[in-house]
């Protein structure tokens, strides 16, 4: 059995973004006001996440997000920064559970829960090649 035990409550990661004109929800088709987009808010909290459990891994092994649940509740104009912050909550098997927030200067932009599962590469890599369509 493969041992995560380096996983454990507490431990945190950080990302953050200079949100550009190529951030805002006009650009990337969410919205039409040029204000930080939610999927590139959600794309913060991920890379935070990342940071939080990859460095924890044994070798071989990756996290691959399984479920998100997070509100977007203030915006950001272009030329501030966000800072997305995961921390670990709960570990069951290769599950990890992060609580998750996203904050501009000024105040918290969006949170919630984000769940991650840990595979083999290898393993993972074959499934994904068995799904690849064959010539006919």
């Amino acid at each position: 059995m493969t041992d995560f035990s380096r996983l454990t409550p507490g431990h945190q990661g950080t990302a953050d973004l200079l949100v550009g004109p190529e951030h805002t929800a006009e650009r990337v088709g969410s919205g039409k006001i040029a204000v930080l987009a939610t999927p590139v808010m959600i794309n913060v909290i991920e890379a935070a996440a990342l940071a939080a459990v990859e460095p924890l891994l044994p070798p071989g092994h990756q996290s691959l997000g399984i479920h998100l649940d997070v509100s977007h509740t203030a915006a950001t104009p272009v030329g501030n920064r966000i800072e997305a912050v995961a921390e670990i909550i709960a570990v069951d098997g290769r599950t990890v559970t992060l609580k998750v927030t996203a904050r501009d200067p000024f105040e918290v932009i969006g949170g919630g829960t984000h769940k991650r599962v840990i595979v083999n590469v290898a393993r993972f890599d074959q499934r994904v090649q068995s799904k690849l369509p064959r010539p006919v």
